[in-house]
């Protein structure tokens, strides 16, 4: 599925977040127990076209973009960061009528970070919570997200530069030699226009460490596998171990070699097989 397939497949609804709608656009297909899929920066839930797709027949997959990122709201003067976020994901699911019972939330990156948050917040509210490569404690933002969060550092490229950005994190940040255009083209998307291009460098500029170095790890309850890329140099797997370490629920460390830090697009189909049997 490509990107504009993805995007017409999507559904939209209006969450309150800090007292102002915002417009969230999400993929919703599947029957059974809910499982959220949350991806970080600088993506958007196209991430997840393999991975939750492969789950359909047996739960009901949700995947939302992140404010200010993919479909969503792009327009300027909000909240981007993980806290604003994961309010944005408990509206969204009181919107879509998904209860407490049985939900598994999947989190890549700072959808990691949301994620963490959200079980932290309500532990009763999370049956199993699922991270790869997430932004935790202080292990982000990375020098690239950093060096975009500036005014115009992105806005203010020639298309030729943004390109060959774009190119730098998404082409060249796959394992392997294998082309990945239909990924690439896609997470480029949502940026291309001049309002996504300032949303770009809002949402860098809002990645704040200290909304992950405020949890408390140990009050996150839920059943955690933590299925790692296992090359990343971004998130490293050491993360993962201090978050089995930290974490009060049972948790398990699953790391998938020959993945940076897309692991579900290097490793799409073993990425699907841990989820389900974790889910399962």
């Amino acid at each position: 599925m490509d990107h504009e397939a993805w995007s017409a497949a999507q559904d939209e609804t209006a969450v309150t977040v800090d007292g102002r709608e915002r417009s969230v656009a999400y993929y919703d297909a599947g029957d059974g127990p809910p499982v959220v899929f949350l991806h970080g920066i600088p993506t958007w839930s196209f991430l997840w076209r393999e991975v939750a797709t492969a789950l359909e027949d047996d739960y009901r997959v949700i995947a939302p973009d992140l404010l200010g990122y993919g479909n969503s709201d792009q327009a300027d003067a909000f909240d981007r960061s993980i806290r604003a976020q994961e309010v944005m994901l408990g509206g969204l699911l009181a919107d879509l009528g998904v209860g407490s019972d049985d939900l598994a939330l999947v989190g890549h990156d700072i959808g990691g970070s949301v994620a963490l948050r959200y079980a932290w917040h309500d532990p009763d509210a999370v049956d199993k919570l699922v991270l790869s490569n997430a932004g935790c404690y202080d292990s982000w933002p990375v020098e690239f997200v950093n060096g975009i969060g500036l005014p115009g550092a992105v806005s203010g490229l020639s298309d030729d530069e943004f390109e060959e950005t774009m190119g730098f994190v998404f082409e060249n940040g796959c394992y392997g030699d294998d082309p990945h255009d239909e990924f690439a083209a896609g997470m480029r998307a949502p940026w291309q226009s001049a309002e996504g291009r300032v949303s770009l460098e809002r949402c860098a500029v809002a990645t704040n460490t200290n909304h992950t170095t405020e949890i408390d790890y140990g009050a996150i309850t839920a059943e955690t596998l933590l299925l790692w890329g296992a090359d990343d140099v971004l998130q490293s797997i050491d993360y993962a171990e201090q978050l089995a370490e930290d974490v009060s629920g049972p948790t398990e460390v699953v790391p998938l070699d020959r993945a940076y830090h897309w692991v579900p697009e290097d490793r799409p189909g073993a990425y699907a097989e841990e989820l389900a049997e974790f889910l399962g």
